[in-house]
This record gives structure tokens, C-alpha cells and sequence, in this order.
């Protein structure tokens, strides 16, 4: 259903592009990770595990950056993930400010247990693309990521497209 802004024709076409965008998204996440609380994981939990399992050892202001969260939104993830014995935190020896977070052997066992069906789940999501639609959906979304990230530094340096 076409949106009701009485915008420009561009600004409709954006806004509509936005909302299925949205939705998409959604709906593709919330299917993807259904299985979670099976093994008693929110999405973060989840985020900073798998982050932790492919990167290794990391402070809590990299796992913020991996997984798209606030470092202060990590505190308890990180807290609750420790008191589950899954994660725990260690003085970085080169820097003893900072604080680095490495799976314990029973987080490790756990990621390595439900990865596998995460990633089938991502694959059946994107099943109902063919090959050909999943590859111009990585190259779109890919570069509507790069351009807003471009944008961002633009603008923080003062230097923001007109267009």
C-alpha cells in the first residue's frame, strides 16, 4: 500500500522505500533469531558471543562497536553473560584500564552448539530470494550502509553533500 505523504514524488518514493525497509528488516530479524530463547540468549547476549567465538578476546567498547549497541547498553549483557558462566573479563595486560571480555569453555561450547542452526535460519529466511535477487540485496544494502557512513564523517568535518 502506497504511503499518504503528500510530499514530492522523491519524497514519497524515499519514505516508502523506508517503511518496507523497516519492516523487512524487522521481520527478518525477529525470524532469524526466534530460536534464541530457547537457549535462554537475548539478540545482544547472542551478539556478543558470536563476536567473541569469530574475533576473540575484546574490550567492551570493540564489542559495542561489533554488535551496534551503546557501551553502556553492554555493561549488563556482559554482566548477565558472566553470571551465566558464558563470558568472562580480564585486566588487559598491556593496558590494565581497560577490561577485555573472552568466552569461558561453557560459552564456547554453547555458541559452537547453536551456530549452525542460527546460520541455517538466516539461509531459510533469505531462501525466498533467488540467487541472482540476494546478490543485488547485499550490493544495495551495502551501499546505502557506505554512503550514510560517508555521509556521517562528511558532516562531522563539515564538508555535507548538497544533493
Amino acid at each position: 500500500m502506497p504511503n499518504r505523504y503528500a510530499g514530492s514524488p522523491d519524497e514519497r518514493a524515499a519514505l516508502d522505500a523506508y517503511v518496507k525497509l523497516w519492516r523487512a528488516s524487522h521481520a527478518v530479524e525477529v525470524s532469524a533469531n526466534r530460536h534464541l530463547a530457547d537457549h535462554g540468549l537475548t539478540v545482544s547476549q547472542f551478539g556478543v558471543i558470536e563476536a567473541l567465538y569469530h574475533l576473540g578476546p575484546l574490550s567492551q567498547r570493540q564489542l559495542a562497536d561489533k554488535i551496534l549497541r551503546s557501551s553502556g547498553n553492554l555493561t549488563m549483557v556482559i554482566d548477565n553473560l558472566e553470571r551465566d558462566g558464558l563470558v568472562r573479563r580480564d585486566r588487559d595486560p598491556a593496558d590494565r584500564r581497560i577490561m577485555r571480555v573472552s568466552l569461558t569453555p561453557q560459552g564456547q561450547a554453547l555458541i559452537e552448539r547453536i551456530l549452525p542452526a542460527h546460520v541455517e535460519g538466516i539461509r531459510a529466511v533469505f531462501g525466498v530470494l533467488n540467487p541472482e535477487e540476494l546478490a543485488q540485496l547485499t550490493r544495495l544494502t551495502r551501499q546505502l550502509g557506505l554512503a550514510l557512513q560517508g555521509q556521517g564523517s562528511r558532516e562531522s568535518r563539515g564538508l555535507a553533500s548538497t544533493r
